[in-house]
Parts: structure tokens; C-alpha cells; sequence
């Protein structure tokens, strides 16, 4: 059963607690040889509400009365409080760097194998502990690669997950502002993989402006078409590595300007393990020999 719970949050005092700036932690997998992805099984759902809190999430219907027992998934402040729950859980494995937690997704990242079970074993005995139900069907265990948080995740680079891209363009060209506001939303959590993402979509943000008229122009249309076409086209970016320098570009113009961190590397010394993503690169990018790593903010 689903409530309507749109007047309650726009009541609800917004909980600020920070939720976990996922590119900026991706780069935590750099080096990474094994990595390990665990999703809570229904996440919210494991989280028992107080009396108090029971009476506001109310379903009415014309001859009974249903509460919620545990949080549902639509209230304003549910992302927060189980960030905040995730975090309260992990606080030593988060502080040394190797584990990754965006509320209810769950990544480990190890160097060896001996390592990679210790880590393992202490999460999993924090999982246990607070009586956390795991989705066994999410679960990924030492992998090299895996898809997790809508990205191609390894110690050396990061990706796009084209399924992810592949049920966004079926729908085809948004037809009103909504749906394009949707897209812009979906296509931005990939910027930092998209050269020139502000030029592309600049034309597309100023037609969901609340004083213009939806409409496709050509060049809307061409910028439309341009930021599919990188969408799926998009490079894999290296993940840093801390011990080498990194090197600070700024790009102004006119209309905008643009700050980036890159790191250059003779491929060389990568080149092992660079050949196991080259077929995913495309054939401009396998002629390169110096590769850049971008360093998320």
C-alpha cells in the first residue's frame, strides 16, 4: 500500500546530514585489486518506526485507518537518517578509507586477498551485529570490475554503466519540460565523464526555464542528440593516484568558466592493466600514450 505523503514533507524541517558525494568517493578504489558491492535488502524498510513518528505517516481510507510500522521510502528526510545510521555503523572502516557507503549501497575495496577477507569479515560482522538484511542478488564478491552506483568501477578507471544509459534513451526525445528536466538530471550525474557537459547543455537548461516556451529548435535538437552521443560514447576516466602530482586547469570564457585537477602518467607503467579496458575505449583513445586522471569534486 502507498500513500501520498507529499504534504507531510512540505512540512518536514529538511535534515542536512551529508550524504556521500559518490564521484569524490570513487576515487577511493584507485589501486584497488579486488572490490566487493552489498546492497541492504529494501533499506528503508529495515528501519522501525517510533510511535510518534507512526501517527504522521498515516494512510486514510474511507472505513479504516493503516500507519506505517517501518519507514517507507517517500518521506522527505528517509535518505539522511539512513546515512546518518550507515555511517553511525562503520565509523572505524569508513575512516580508513576502504569502505564506501551512499546510503544503502555498500562498497569494499581491498589491495590483496588476504586483505580483502579481513575487510570482508569485519563488515560483515557489523551486518550481522545490527541485524542488517543483505539483497544476496546485489551481492558482488572480489571482483577486478563491477557495475555499482551506476558506474564501471575498478582500482584503475571509472565508467559509465551503458544499461543504465540504454533504458534512459529508449524513451526518446523528452517532450516536455519535466521530462527534460529528467534527462539533464540523469545526463549531469555523468559530467565529469562528458567533455564540454556545460557547452552541450546550456540551450536544453534554458528551455526548462520557467518563461519559455517548450520547444525543440534545431539547435536544441543538435544539443540534444550531441549529449546522447557522449553519453554512450564517453571515455573511461583514471582513478588518481595519490603519490604522483597533479596539475591544475583553468579554462574562462564569455560565457562560463571551468576548474579541473589532472594527473599525466606515461601509460607505460599502467599498460598491464590498461589493456584489460582498451576494448571498452575507442579506437582514438588506444593510440594515446599518455593517459589524464581527473579527481573528483
Amino acid at each position: 500500500m502507498v500513500g501520498d505523503l507529499g504534504v507531510l514533507n512540505s512540512f518536514t524541517i529538511a535534515d542536512r546530514y551529508p550524504i556521500t558525494r559518490i564521484h569524490e568517493k570513487l576515487t577511493e578504489l584507485s589501486q584497488a585489486k579486488l572490490i566487493k558491492a552489498m546492497d541492504s535488502l529494501k533499506g528503508f524498510h529495515q528501519n522501525i518506526l517510533t510511535d510518534n513518528s507512526k501517527k504522521l505517516l498515516t494512510i486514510i481510507l474511507h472505513c479504516v485507518i493503516y500507519e506505517y510500522f517501518r519507514m517507507p521510502f517517500c518521506i522527505k528526510n528517509a535518505p539522511s537518517h539512513y546515512q546518518r545510521i550507515m555511517n553511525t555503523i562503520f565509523p572505524e572502516e569508513l575512516s580508513e578509507a576502504w569502505l564506501i557507503i551512499y546510503i544503502d549501497n555498500i562498497i569494499v575495496c581491498s589491495e590483496t586477498w588476504d586483505s580483502n577477507l579481513t575487510r570482508l569479515e569485519r563488515v560483515l560482522q557489523k551486518i550481522v551485529q545490527v541485524n542488517m538484511k543483505i539483497s544476496l542478488k546485489k551481492c558482488h564478491f572480489a571482483y577486478t570490475e563491477l557495475k555499482a552506483l551506476g558506474h564501471v568501477v575498478s582500482g584503475l578507471c571509472l565508467g559509465i554503466d551503458q544499461n543504465k544509459v540504454e533504458a534512459v534513451l529508449w524513451k526518446g526525445m523528452p517532450q516536455a519540460k519535466k521530462e527534460m528536466k529528467l534527462f539533464l538530471g540523469f545526463a549531469g550525474y555523468y559530467r565529469k565523464n562528458i567533455k564540454d557537459f556545460a557547452r552541450i547543455s546550456e540551450s536544453l537548461y534554458k528551455l526548462c526555464d520557467q518563461q519559455t516556451v517548450y520547444e525543440m529548435t534545431l539547435e536544441r535538437v543538435k544539443a540534444y542528440e550531441e549529449l546522447k552521443t557522449s553519453l554512450t560514447n564517453s571515455p573511461f576516466l583514471l582513478t588518481p593516484d595519490w603519490k604522483l602530482p597533479f596539475k591544475l586547469y583553468i579554462d574562462a570564457c564569455g560565457e562560463g568558466l571551468g576548474v579541473s585537477l589532472h594527473q599525466t602518467e606515461i601509460i607505460n607503467v599502467l599498460e598491464d592493466q590498461f589493456s584489460l579496458f582498451q576494448d571498452k575505449l575507442s579506437q582514438q583513445r588506444q593510440d594515446i600514450k599518455q593517459a589524464k586522471c581527473n579527481v573528483f569534486f
